[in-house]
């Protein structure tokens, strides 16, 4: 069996053709892993970054194991959720010196995020102590950004360290576990949208990463009620998996193994709630409710038997942007014309595939079986549709979309389903 530990450090001759490679150099996931940190790390001149929340976790035991390595702490305090934005990112390099070698994160997504982009732009490397089995960015080479009030994933470098210790990865909060299930959960639609972006575009597509992916998904399927018992053995098996996940993102140089439609609607309701100041749930629960929104998508165009494919005019789709992304909509835009999708429609190869389409729709778990998963670890499935409404969760199946030049099912469920009476409904509720 493929653990993450077989990915890392090395070349990668793969099946499909290329030639992998995901350098992590140190990588430790284990009860009490937290001890072998000295031996890890050789800098000598760390930048310490960590928050309210993940500093009181274990951040006076880094400074102690690490003495005089530390050369400053980076705290960002209050109550708040951390934005990694403009002024966070400033926040942390006016914490750097000219002695700085290593950018090292106590957290999770956000502070993992951070200190891969400073440092990435700093020419450093970063690490990260993990607090929460939370996502599976951990491993990425990604940034997810907001930038100018949108987000933006970089490019940058893995982390050059990843330790998890299970002792504080499981006591963390049961939300952060769910999270990091349901991220993982959400693979079964980032899968299925690779499969029919290769159908319908020809996209490159790595078997042995997709097979490893869906392995590791069913595993952690499994072994839902032991993670909400906080049992280590699954809560170690939950982070190796995020890890790997992760790591295949960086293996392959992007993030469609782990990222499709149900993360474009996560990646909606937070830039939607910092737009309009509402509240969001965390990025691996918003993929995980957004995991059912798309497997009920898979169904229903899968009732249709005879497409019939329609489309707005630019001039009704900026109607749309305006009404949904407020002061950002032009943002939206000009990703929208440079990727140039809109201007090249596959009708045709709906058309010369529809049969295939649909078989591979079909082998996307079912809405009732998601919902399954989810209600396995406590989630409250009628919370999601409380906090966001069913207007905005509609809004969100039409034109998340285009918070990313990718193509997934919301392309193909927009291309069936949206109309004029869409619009008005759009901007009746923008009114409201």
């Amino acid at each position: 069996m493929t653990t993450v530990y077989d990915l890392i450090n090395r070349d990668l001759h793969c099946s499909c053709g290329r030639t992998h490679r995901c350098d992590i150099e140190a990588l430790k996931i284990g009860s009490g892993a937290l001890d072998a940190l000295p031996d890890l790390i050789s800098n000598r001149h760390i930048l310490l970054v960590a928050d309210a929340n993940t500093y009181p976790l274990c951040g006076d035991r880094v400074r102690a194991l690490l003495g005089d390595r530390i050369e400053r702490l980076c705290l960002f305090e209050g109550d708040g959720i951390l934005v990694p934005d403009e002024a966070a990112i400033e926040k942390i390099r006016a914490c750097m010196s000219d002695k700085t070698d290593l950018v090292l994160g106590i957290g999770s997504g956000v502070i993992n995020d951070l200190c891969k982009y400073v440092a990435f732009f700093a020419g450093l490397r970063s690490g990260i102590i993990a607090t929460a089995p939370s996502m599976d960015g951990y491993a990425s080479s990604g940034a997810a950004m907001i930038i100018d009030g949108m987000k933006v994933t970089y490019t940058t470098n893995s982390p050059t360290l990843i330790l998890g210790d299970v002792d504080i990865l499981r006591a963390a909060p049961i939300e952060m576990i769910r999270s990091g299930y349901a991220d993982i959960i959400g693979k079964y639609s980032a899968l299925c949208d690779w499969r029919l972006s290769e159908l319908i575009n020809g996209e490159y597509r790595c078997p042995f990463v997709y097979d490893l992916v869906l392995e590791k998904t069913n595993e952690i399927r499994s072994a839902a009620k032991k993670l909400v018992a906080r049992d280590a053995e699954a809560v170690g098996l939950l982070m190796e998996c995020l890890v790997l996940i992760g790591a295949c993102l960086t293996l392959l140089s992007t993030t469609r193994p782990g990222s499709g439609s149900e993360h474009h609607l996560s990646h909606y309701f937070e830039i939607t709630g910092l737009i309009e100041d509402k509240p969001y749930f965390l990025h691996g629960t918003d993929v995980g409710y957004s995991t059912v929104v798309t497997a009920a998508l898979r169904e229903e165009i899968r009732a249709v038997k005879a497409p019939v494919f329609s489309a707005l005019s630019q001039e009704s789709r900026e109607r749309c942007y305006r009404a949904v992304y407020k002061g950002s909509w032009e943002e939206v835009r000009d990703l929208q014309n440079q990727a140039a999708r809109y201007d090249h429609p596959v009708y045709e190869s709906y058309l010369a595939h529809w049969d295939k389409v649909l078989e591979i729709l079909g082998e996307c778990p079912s809405a009732d079986e998601i919902r399954t998963m989810l209600t396995d670890v406590g989630f409250d499935l009628p919370l999601f549709e409380a906090t966001y409404g069913t207007e905005k969760i509609r809004n969100g199946i039409f034109f998340a979309k285009d918070l990313k030049d990718r193509y997934s099912v919301l392309w193909l469920y927009y291309d069936l389903f949206i109309n004029e009476r869409e619009v008005e409904r759009i901007e009746r509720g923008a009114i409201v």
